[in-house]
């Protein structure tokens, strides 16, 4: 499979901006909300995103003395979770691009004292710095939006996953209930922001976060991305009336 042309532009949001420029955008909007990430995403999802990471962590299923990857993994919830369920002779790897959700993360780990067996690494879902055929399981849970080349992620992904290997993908969707996706929309352009005002003094950031799950393929459009990076078996479920979904794919 070849890789595509690099596009001149993508959307940051709603706007238009360099290519070259989205990476550091997008890790400055995550800089400023690193400290109260945890915070927002409860009061956002009002505590939901933890039901939709719990059915994330039963569908990947995985088991002692697996090595698992999470992308994006930020302040570590899931890699914490992974870590309980593969025990000392399994790994797990917490990457993110941003230093400081890195930090972040680590930090939240530490104090849980789960540290022994989850590795951090700085890393880039387009370039991931893995061998290939490694990993049993890769999540990336609310991150794929904000990645500049979605493709050239899920070939990475699929390069450094085992045959047999399966990746979910937790993120905001497409609602498929006409009046839930015209109430989300009045909540998230009216209440998001401001409370990204109140909470962290940082409306544009999470102005930024909304427009990016407007921009974000929707669910079979994405299902398709996963099926032409080889991803076999690609299903995807519905959570909260399609707010948010969960893709699952296999690598054979």
């Amino acid at each position: 499979m070849t890789d595509s042309p690099k596009k001149e532009t993508t959307h940051f949001g709603f706007k238009e901006i360099p290519t070259h420029q989205k990476s550091e955008r997008v890790a400055e909007v995550f800089a400023s909300v690193a400290n109260k990430y945890d915070l927002m995403n409860d009061l956002m999802s009002f505590g939901l995103h933890r039901l939709w990471k719990r059915f994330t962590l039963e569908q990947a299923n995985v088991r002692s003395g697996q090595c698992v990857l999470d992308i994006a993994g930020g302040t570590g919830d899931l890699a914490g979770e992974f870590a309980k369920k593969i025990g000392q002779q399994g790994r797990v790897v917490l990457a993110d691009i941003n230093d400081k959700m890195l930090a972040q993360g680590r930090d939240r780990l530490i104090n849980q004292g789960i540290i022994s067996h989850i590795y951090f690494v700085q890393a880039d879902a387009e370039h991931l710095p893995f061998p290939s055929n490694y990993f049993d399981c890769i999540t990336i849970a609310f991150g794929l939006r904000n990645v500049t080349d979605k493709e050239a992620a899920l070939r990475s992904m699929y390069r450094v996953l085992k045959p047999g290997g399966k990746l979910l993908i937790l993120e905001f969707s497409k609602p498929v209930i006409p009046v839930l996706a015209s109430l989300y929309d009045k909540y998230s352009f009216n209440v998001i922001p401001k409370l990204g005002e109140w909470i962290c003094d940082d409306k544009a950031s999470y102005q930024y976060l909304v427009e990016s799950i407007r921009m974000h393929p929707d669910q079979s459009t994405l299902k398709t991305m996963l099926e032409n990076a080889e991803f076999e078996d690609v299903v995807y479920h519905n959570l909260t009336g399609g707010i948010v979904a969960l893709h699952k794919g296999f690598k054979y």
